[in-house]
């Protein structure tokens, strides 16, 4: 008789948490081992929906949470209560949660108090500063608190894990599944034809994609990375700004006041996943506040300046491939003109790679899910970043 594979319940709410879970799930439909359940909250429900049909996945539990307005209480109270119930009806051997989000902290706290093994895809991450990224940063120690196992990106994670009392033995350094994801996206050859984006390959100039969302940059913060937009604009007549922009009202209402009436700034809808990677690859410089792309722009070889004063993921930038520029007008202008004039500079923190993953984190995750559940005999080997050259 065949034995009885055990039910993991696969728990997403946002779409860089289904970005970075699809990998998962889909090496645990290949194996004998597992049953994965996938659960949807919806906290982003339309951006959500976007990556469930690039990677043609459909949650066999989806709790559709969102509500206009909501607050993080709102998020917190309807994901827990669902998912609170929702386990208590798949019986899982296991849960997995990634990350940091409302979703993540409760699907992890769900699964405490059904007495189920948690394990933290994406743990280990710190700034530092609990209030930055806010709520992040709380969300993602809070779960490290409660999960069972560890499934870190990087050795720096796993070393901030064991300076917080986690347990060596409980940590799986597997590289990010962000990796695995963006390189199956490539390899499907996806391009800009057909998309909003498709005047971007029928220019000469060069461009600069903005991503901007998070919610300690909304008001002043955000009104700097805009003038700081504004002004390499008027400096670099060859450069073109694409910004798609966050479903967020706040962030869409400040970014049109600001930035709408301006030539060579395209403000748009976010794209899906498949077509965001080829346009991260058509972008000479990126401009974010985001966690993801850190991980993803350095695998495709284009730079990236952080807008925010902290960052949990301080691999890229000791790797020179991130460059950490906060909110100040003067200091993003000054980075992204050198970018823009030395091709020195450019080369430089273009030619390091990602320390971030090689496109097998998925696998390590799963091979560790069953090491840890006694389904194999060997522990699966750490992964380890070396550096290009």
């Amino acid at each position: 008789m065949a034995p009885i594979a055990a039910r993991v319940a696969i728990i997403f709410g946002t779409r860089p948490e289904a970005i970075k879970l699809a990998p998962v799930y889909e090496q645990m439909r290949e194996r004998d081992e597992f049953e994965p359940v996938l659960v949807a909250t919806g906290q982003h429900r339309e951006m959500l929906g976007q990556v469930l049909e690039v990677f043609d996945l459909e949650p066999d539990v989806s709790l559709d949470i969102m509500r206009h307005g909501q607050t993080l209480g709102d998020v917190m109270a309807r994901a827990f209560g669902g998912l609170e119930r929702g386990i208590g009806e798949i019986a899982p051997d296991a849960v997995l949660v990634q990350g940091d989000t409302a979703t993540t902290i409760a699907g992890a706290l769900a699964g405490f108090f059904h007495q189920v093994r948690v394990g933290h895809v994406e743990a280990g991450l710190r700034s530092g500063n609990k209030y930055s990224p806010f709520p992040e940063e709380v969300f993602r120690r809070m779960t490290g608190v409660i999960a069972n196992l560890h499934f870190a990106a990087t050795q720096q994670a796993r070393q901030n894990l064991l300076a917080e009392g986690i347990d060596d033995d409980a940590i799986f350094v597997t590289g990010n599944t962000v990796i695995d994801a963006l390189l199956v996206t490539r390899e499907r050859g996806g391009t800009l034809v057909g998309t909003q984006f498709e005047w971007l390959d029928e220019i000469d100039g060069r461009v600069m994609l903005v991503t901007a969302h998070r919610r300690e940059n909304l008001g002043v913060p955000f009104t700097r990375i805009c003038t700081a937009i504004a002004r390499l604009v008027d400096e670099f007549e060859d450069l073109h700004v694409v910004f798609p922009m966050h479903l967020n009202p706040k962030v869409r209402r400040a970014a049109t006041e600001l930035l709408g009436d301006l030539d060579r700034v395209f403000l748009c809808e976010p794209a899906d996943y498949a077509t965001f990677v080829p346009l991260m690859a058509r972008s000479d410089i990126i401009l974010t506040d985001s966690g993801g792309i850190q991980e993803e722009a350095p695998a495709l070889g284009v730079p990236v300046l952080v807008a925010r004063d902290t960052t949990e993921r301080p691999e890229g930038v000791e790797a020179g491939v991130v460059e950490l520029v906060g909110t100040q007008t003067e200091t993003i202008v000054t980075a992204a003109r050198e970018l823009l004039t030395s091709a020195t500079a450019y080369a430089r923190v273009t030619s390091g790679g990602s320390p971030y993953g090689d496109g097998r984190a998925a696998e390590r995750i799963c091979d560790g899910l069953a090491y840890a559940m006694g389904l194999r005999d060997r522990r699966p080997r750490d992964f380890r970043y070396e550096a290009a050259g």
